[in-house]
């Protein structure tokens, strides 16, 4: 099997992995509701654990060139100008529908293109890393997908529309393995905009929308356990560092 045939059966394999917010659509009505803010705590755990502890040190590590931090501040500004497009064009006709959702979309969207590249480029270095690099992507991405449906019940999509709409943004890793084989040659230039962009995006997604979700609760025991949770989506996501790639 030569190589862009490897990267498509990968990437497309991690693209199903959206698919397991299926879970959810069996567990009853109440049980959801009561979980549903803590898939969101999840979220915006492992989407600050991702960007922190892997987009930031990897967007470093590839270059000195350009200026990383200005970067990430420009990705912040620029998903805040999204989800205000996104505001004002949805607020007089969806008004249920909180733009997070959407925003956190594109998020994840931009998130799996660059999976995607990653896992190009370890292929075309060699099969063993390919194989260990799309492993380890599998392995944080399962719960952030949990964490993505999670937040699309909780924007007000209903489940089968959330569930189509997470896949279709996981296609994008497809998308992105595709980019990476073609332009290899030049790939680490490429990620070196993308990756600091993405980490602002992020962390503009976590700190914005989805943390102050979480600070609504005002019991106590509640606020401590969804905490907790948050924590514990950053611990994965510190975990995943440590994993051969």
């Amino acid at each position: 099997m030569n190589t862009i045939l490897w990267i498509f059966v990968s990437t497309f394999l991690i693209s199903f992995i959206a698919f397991v917010g299926m879970f959810t659509l069996f567990l009853k009505e109440r049980l959801l509701k009561k979980i549903l803010l803590f898939l969101v705590s999840l979220s915006a755990g492992t989407l600050m654990g991702g960007a922190f502890l892997h987009l930031l040190p990897e967007a470093v590590e590839k270059t000195i060139e350009i200026d990383i931090f200005l970067w990430i501040l420009g990705g912040f500004i620029l998903f805040y100008l999204i989800e205000k497009v996104l505001q004002w064009h949805h607020c007089h006709r969806v008004r249920h529908i909180h733009t997070f959702g959407y925003v956190n979309l594109i998020g994840d969207a931009v998130h799996n293109f660059t999976d995607g590249l990653i896992i190009a480029a370890s292929f075309i270095t060699n099969f063993h890393l390919g194989v260990v690099t799309t492993l380890a992507i599998a392995f944080h991405e399962i719960p952030q997908e949990i964490g993505d449906f999670g937040v699309l019940i909780y924007s007000g999509f209903k489940k089968i529309k959330a569930l189509i709409l997470n896949f279709l943004a996981a296609l994008t890793v497809v998308f992105g393995g595709m980019v990476g084989y073609f332009i290899s040659t030049y790939i680490q230039e490429f990620t070196i905009f993308l990756l600091p962009l993405a980490a602002g995006g992020f962390i503009y997604i976590a700190s914005s929308d989805l943390i102050p979700e979480i600070r609504k609760e005002e019991n106590l025991k509640k606020s401590l356990l969804t905490f907790t949770v948050f924590l514990i989506g950053i611990l994965i996501m510190w975990i995943a560092r440590f994993l051969p790639v």
